[in-house]
C-alpha cells in the first residue's frame, strides 16, 4: 500500500507535444505559412533564422493580424505576424504545468526544450485532448487509496482507432481504443 500512495499522476509534456517541428523563415510570404500549417495539419509555424529562433506564427495570427484586416497574405512576410518571443517549457514538465503557464501568459501554444534545444510544440488542444486521461490517473488513485478494487478493464465511449465507427464499448489495447469488432480481429495475444 505504501508503493500505491507514491503512484505517479503525471502525463510529461514530452509524451503529448507536436513534433517535428513546422518551421518557416522570417522573410516567407504568410500565404506559404498558411499553406504549412494546411499540409502539415498544424496550427502554427516555428519562425527560424539559421538555428535561432525568432517567434512563431499561429493561426491566430493569420486570422487577426492579416484576414481582419483584409491584408492580401502573399504581401506579408512571416515576420511581420509573428509572435515572438516563443515562450518554452522543457519537455520533462507536466503537462499541467503548461497549462498553467500558458494560461497566466495568455497564449495557446509553448516550445518544448529538451537539453536547451526546441524539440516540439504543445498547445492548449494537445492538453485537453489527454485530460480524460488525467481524470482517469486521479480517479483510479482515489480507488486505489480508499481501498477498492482497481478495475482492470473499463469501457469508453468514442471512435474506434482502427475502423473510425463509433461505440461505447471501447477498450485501450497497445495504445490505441478499438472497439469490440476490432478486438475480435486480432490474434488472442494482442486483444488480451
Amino acid at each position: 500500500m505504501a508503493l500505491e500512495r507514491h503512484m505517479t499522476l503525471k502525463i510529461r509534456v514530452r509524451e503529448v507535444m507536436n513534433n517535428p517541428l513546422v518551421t518557416g523563415s522570417p522573410d516567407e510570404p504568410v500565404n506559404e505559412i498558411a499553406r504549412k500549417m494546411a499540409e502539415n495539419r498544424v496550427g502554427s509555424v516555428v519562425i527560424m533564422r539559421d538555428d535561432e529562433v525568432l517567434g512563431i506564427v499561429t493561426d491566430g495570427d493569420i486570422v487577426n493580424k492579416v484576414v481582419a484586416k483584409n491584408c492580401r497574405p502573399s504581401d506579408l512576410r512571416a515576420e511581420e505576424i509573428m509572435s515572438s518571443p516563443l515562450h518554452t517549457i522543457e519537455a520533462n514538465k507536466d503537462v499541467t504545468e503548461a497549462a498553467r503557464v500558458m494560461r497566466r501568459l495568455g497564449i495557446k501554444r509553448l516550445g518544448v526544450t529538451y537539453k536547451g534545444h526546441l524539440v516540439g510544440i504543445i498547445s492548449m488542444s494537445d492538453v485537453l485532448n489527454v485530460t480524460p486521461e488525467l481524470v482517469d490517473l486521479v480517479s483510479e488513485k482515489a480507488r486505489i487509496l480508499r481501498g477498492e478494487p482497481v478495475r482492470r478493464k473499463r469501457y469508453v465511449s468514442g471512435y474506434c482507432d482502427l475502423c473510425g465507427q463509433w461505440s461505447d464499448y471501447l477498450l485501450e489495447v497497445d495504445g490505441r481504443y478499438l472497439c469490440e469488432e476490432c478486438r475480435g480481429e486480432l490474434p488472442s495475444s494482442e486483444a488480451a
